[in-house]
């Protein structure tokens, strides 16, 4: 993964620390040492953020080994700033499977709040459950205390946080599953419209960030609620491209330069006695250019390892491998012979106008008849 650090593997999924958790790094010792001019407080405050987000990547761990149950791989698991997030492949299109999932994750801080309150209630070493100090107070108090603050706060419902998701997965038990969606990403934007309010009337910024990542995240997942259904039943002839250059795997890279300034499609298949040997991107072309000249063969750097898909193939399944296999182009074949070439541009461009003659219709529909 770009701009991240991997630091273990568990169950085969990797886990990674985002390049901009230096920067929570920083803000957490610089404001320690500035609170009372102590670099032992400083220290003391960056190492506490090793438990904090240990319990961060087992809340996560909660989500991506329940959807291994479900036979829902996880790509990673990365730590930001703001917490973390599993990239799963997929989210269950089964509601009870989806709610199981999305409350794996507050268990786990349930289940971890309750040891450590049964250890300090045995330990009898805890003054008051509210002296919490960040710094030089009772370690296991605060542990506890984030524990249920996390589990509280994903439970809020609203997306991306996990309660948006149990909300849509109990929605989506009486309706269909994009309805639910538009209505747990609603609760969810007036949610970060409460944030927002809040924030700035307390000038907390720290409220305002999370309005703004509660709505983006809301109105992320109303998006793909809609692209999912509004490709669910067509298939992927219906929106490949069937008109592109194709290159040979001994054309020399000044060839895709003059096709790539000349035409619309950014990705070309390399094809030899009919047969598809690989793909040369547009950033495989930049890089050959660097690295070689444009008199390099195509061959030298075109991508050996792309998405084959089927022209009968449904269009929604052929993104979701797309995402998967982090790549913007497949090659599209029907009886075994090369048929056309869908990108994620193109599927835009679909959708587009797909929305376009949508909206034409329905204001045809509700028009006034002239007198």
């Amino acid at each position: 993964m770009r701009w991240a650090w991997k630091i273990g593997v568990v169950r085969g999924i990797g886990i990674y620390v985002h390049f901009t958790f230096l920067l929570l790094v920083t803000w957490v010792a610089v404001g320690s040492y500035m609170a009372r001019g102590s670099a032992a407080d400083a220290i003391s405050s960056i190492l506490f953020l090793i438990p904090l987000f240990a319990i961060i990547v087992l809340h996560e761990l909660g989500h991506a080994l329940t959807a291994q149950r479900f036979g829902i791989q996880t790509r990673d698991i990365t730590l930001y700033p703001i917490g973390g997030v599993a990239r799963l492949e997929r989210m269950p299109d089964d509601p009870r499977q989806e709610l199981l999932v999305a409350l794996a994750g507050p268990a786990v801080n349930v289940v971890l709040a309750g040891l450590l309150y049964l250890i300090l209630v045995l330990r009898g070493t805890m003054e008051s459950w509210s002296a919490v100090h960040w710094v030089s107070g009772n370690l296991l108090l605060n542990l506890f205390w984030i524990n249920v603050v996390l589990a509280g706060f994903n439970l809020l419902p609203a997306f991306p946080m996990d309660g948006g998701r149990i909300l849509r997965a109990l929605l989506a038990t009486r309706m269909d599953a994009v309805r639910a969606t538009q209505i747990a990403a609603a609760i969810g934007q007036s949610m970060a419209i409460l944030f927002a309010v809040f924030g700035f009337l307390s000038h907390n910024p720290f409220l305002l960030f999370i309005a703004l990542f509660v709505w983006m995240g809301a109105a992320q997942e109303a998006s793909v609620a809609q692209v999912k259904t509004a490709l669910a039943s067509i298939p992927v002839s219906h929106v490949m491209m069937t008109e592109f250059h194709v290159l040979g795997p001994d054309d020399p890279l000044r060839v895709a330069v003059q096709h790539l300034l000349a035409g619309y499609h950014l990705d070309f298949p390399v094809v030899s006695d009919g047969e598809v040997l690989g793909i040369l991107t547009r950033s495989n072309l930049v890089e050959g250019l660097s690295r070689y000249g444009e008199a390099a063969p195509v061959a030298e750097v075109m991508s050996r390892d792309f998405l084959t898909v089927d022209a009968s193939e449904m269009a929604e399944v052929a993104i979701a491998r797309l995402q998967q296999m982090e790549q913007r182009s497949a090659i599209v074949v029907r009886n075994g012979e090369l048929a056309g070439l869908l990108s994620l541009e193109n599927i835009g461009e679909f959708l587009l106008i797909r929305g376009a003659l949508a909206r034409r219709r329905q204001g045809t529909r509700t028009a006034f008849p002239l007198p």
